[in-house]
């Protein structure tokens, strides 16, 4: 099938250039523009606890708001603050009411109970339109004018105005994020242009693959994932532009190695440039199309998650990976089909010597002779990595670990920690109602806030709570010892529900909501994510490998392989970032992205190199010959293709925060895990242990069987398959 679209391409390819270009540009000039989400409960689904909280709340206190922004007041030289300075920051606060600022509904004035015990601090809350919270831009513009309307009032006065709050992070976050996705875009495009072009000597060989990804496969994706949002009404997340770009040039350059390299061998063997390109299409074309389904279908899993958070970036990543590998199986050979090969390769002069390879000739020869020793030790590298991941602990500071400390919302945050509780600036509520809509007794009230308060890791309930119109929903509000996001608060939320549940009086449900039991209930989805998305992923992954094996036998050991690279992964990043850097954990989502693009990618080197395994041993080789052939002429494909998706995700490291830095090591890591102990060594040996029997019941690498196609050389030198 692959060779047919190898000569399809080839005989029009003037044609399908012209069909990416008009394609490329209708898309990305018609799709529609998508805002993110930034509302960590709007990633919940409604039957978790916190949502039903809110829902309470909506209901029954209509006009009670959790604030947006928070409007934090100090003196310029840090001294407590003045009966002059807070006559200023009053008129700070009259002055940005008077203004009317578009979504802002409410400013609260200072009052000695918003001022730090020290009385360094006085805090304003702001209520935003609930609307504006589900468009992280328009959202973070309302903050923007408030922060410079804020700033400007206060000039001339001792005071000092700075803005914190969801909404003020989400100003922080968009700029930073922007900042970051460029140096990481531009350190990218820099490093795959630099190192394809030193790995072919060749000027043109480091800008096609930027070409073809940059200049068609990512506005076309962008597009295409923009008509999906919209069409299925699909969450988007911000964490996508960033990972985007480097999910599409990473693997679409992948892809285009993988063609490239085995388009120059067949020029080295004697085709000419199309009969090349076609070959070229008909060998790597099944790899290539089979990584990118194990890669789809480990992203789009993710649409079976109980978080929108991975709903709306499965979905989008897994688009992309398709439209990639569509240009890589058309776009790319085209481009190679029109342009001269001399022009490809150019300024190189001995691109068609055929090179001794000493390196991976060696590598080959050690896998050939003592595969059980390469198997072993391999493997044992892998354990030992995965050990460090016992020690995992997940944290829940999204705000903090997706920007700088600098920023001034994340100031703001240490702050509050510093000048009031630390659970002060979002507490946690109780919502007590009565069974069908029944007026509370006041008279329990008391009790139940005690009660509630004694649970450890509350710092206190108010005993007096706020009681709804119709005296149906009364709401407790209960201040936790530590910062909301920390681990202990989110652990306290446990005890909290179970003590709110059972001292609810006789004839009333109670629902415990805010910040911390948002957090908990993220934390639960995530382990009913664990127990559903990683065995479905690895099953589907588990069946295109089986059905592009035609094997039982290869799949599970493949599989066995790179679910030790995700853990090899997990415990490297867990004993760097908690053991040396001493952090007190990481994000909370990094093993789930790590299972998804260590597995997925991680199985495209080993299809690449197994099915190259499996082509040398239809030339007649013995098992072990043939793992010596494929590290031979498959290995520099797999070396240079994880190396530069290494480096593409080391970028991550560059942008200036906490996750992207967790992130962008665990990548790396990975990836070069998966090309050059697992792709290299594992695989191959154990493939060259097994022998025939890898491909039960199957018998694709047996002699004879998977002919060349038409207009192949055959039979071709040996050692040049």
């Amino acid at each position: 099938m692959f060779h047919r679209i190898g000569q399809f391409v080839v005989k029009r390819a003037w044609w399908v250039i012209a069909a990416w270009v008009v394609g490329m540009i209708a898309v990305a000039a018609t799709a529609p523009t998508i805002s993110a989400q930034t509302d960590e409960a709007s990633f919940l689904p409604k039957h978790y606890e916190s949502i039903q909280a809110a829902t309470v709340q909506e209901k029954a206190f209509p006009t009670s708001f959790t604030p947006s922004a928070m409007a934090l007041f100090e003196r310029n030289d840090g001294a407590p603050l003045t009966a002059k300075d807070k006559d200023d920051i009053a008129k700070v606060v009259q002055g940005l009411t008077a203004k009317k600022i578009e979504s802002v509904e409410k400013i609260v004035p200072v009052s000695e109970q918003t001022t730090s015990k020290d009385g360094k601090y006085a805090l304003s809350m702001i209520a935003i339109d609930k609307a504006k919270q589900q468009d992280s831009k328009a959202f973070g513009d309302v903050a923007k004018k408030l922060r410079e309307d804020g700033k400007s009032l206060a000039q001339g006065s001792d005071v000092k105005f700075q803005l914190g709050g969801s909404a003020a992070q989400a100003l922080d976050q968009t700029e930073s994020s922007g900042n970051a996705d460029a140096v990481i875009a531009m350190s990218t495009v820099l490093l795959v242009a630099i190192i394809v072009g030193i790995i072919f000597r060749s000027v043109l060989a480091g800008i096609l693959p930027l070409l073809i990804t940059l200049m068609f496969a990512y506005p076309t994706s962008n597009g295409v994932i923009a008509y999906a949002t919209k069409a299925f009404d699909l969450d988007s997340t911000p964490i996508l532009s960033a990972i985007l770009i480097v999910v599409v040039l990473g693997v679409g350059t992948d892809y285009f190695l993988f063609l490239l390299f085995r388009y120059r061998e067949r020029l080295r063997a004697g085709d000419d440039r199309k009969t090349a390109v076609v070959n070229a299409v008909g060998r790597v074309g099944e790899a290539i199309a089979s990584a990118a389904g194990a890669v789809t279908i480990a992203f789009a899993a993710l649409i079976l998650s109980s978080l929108g958070m991975f709903k709306a970036l499965g979905p989008a990543l897994a688009i992309a990976v398709v439209v990639t590998a569509f240009a890589a199986l058309t776009l790319a050979p085209a481009l190679l089909a029109v342009l001269p090969a001399r022009a490809v390769f150019w300024p190189g002069k001995k691109w068609l010597d055929e090179p001794s390879d000493a390196r991976f000739t060696a590598l080959g020869k050690v896998v050939e002779k003592r595969p059980a020793f390469v198997a072993i030790a391999s493997g044992a590298v892998l354990v030992a990595l995965s050990a460090g991941a016992l020690n995992y602990n997940g944290i829940f500071d999204l705000a903090g670990s997706s920007m700088p400390k600098t920023a001034e919302s994340m100031v703001v945050q240490d702050k509050l920690a510093n000048g009031f509780s630390a659970g002060a600036a979002q507490p946690t509520h109780v919502y007590l109602s009565g069974t069908a809509g029944a007026k509370l007794d006041p008279a329990a009230f008391e009790s139940y806030a005690g009660r509630l308060g004694a649970v450890p890791g509350i710092a206190q309930a108010v005993p007096q709570p706020q009681l709804s119109t119709d005296g149906s929903t009364a709401d407790f509000t209960v201040i936790m010892k530590d910062a909301p996001d920390s681990n202990a608060a989110i652990d306290a939320v446990t005890e909290l529900r179970d003590v709110a549940h059972a001292s609810a009086p006789a004839g009333t449900e109670a629902k415990v909501g805010g910040l911390s039991a948002i957090y908990k209930d993220i934390n639960l989805a995530m382990t009913h994510d664990y127990e559903l998305v990683f065995p479905v992923a690895g099953l589907l992954i588990l069946l295109i490998l089986g059905l592009q094996l035609r094997s039982v036998v290869a799949p599970w050991y493949l599989m066995a392989s790179v679910g030790l690279g995700f853990t090899a992964t997990l415990g490297a990043a867990t004993v760097l970032f908690q053991n040396i850097k001493g952090e007190p954990g990481m994000m909370f989502m990094l093993p789930i992205l790590i299972y998804l693009f260590v597995v997925a990618i991680g199985t495209d080197y080993n299809i690449l190199i197994i099915a190259r395994l499996r082509e040398e041993a239809r030339e007649g080789r013995s098992p072990r010959e043939a793992a010596r052939e494929a590290l031979r002429h498959g290995g520099p494909t797999v070396a240079a293709a994880g190396f530069i998706l290494a480096a593409s995700f080391a970028t991550f490291m560059l942008a200036g925060n906490v996750f992207m830095l967790e992130f962008g090591f665990a990548m790396a890591f990975g990836i070069a895990v998966a090309a050059f102990v697992m792709a290299m060594f594992f695989t191959p040996a154990i493939t060259a242990l097994l022998g025939n029997r890898a491909w039960w019941p199957g018998h694709g690498a047996m002699p004879g069987h998977g002919a060349a196609p038409v207009g192949e050389r055959t039979p071709e030198p040996v050692g040049r398959g």
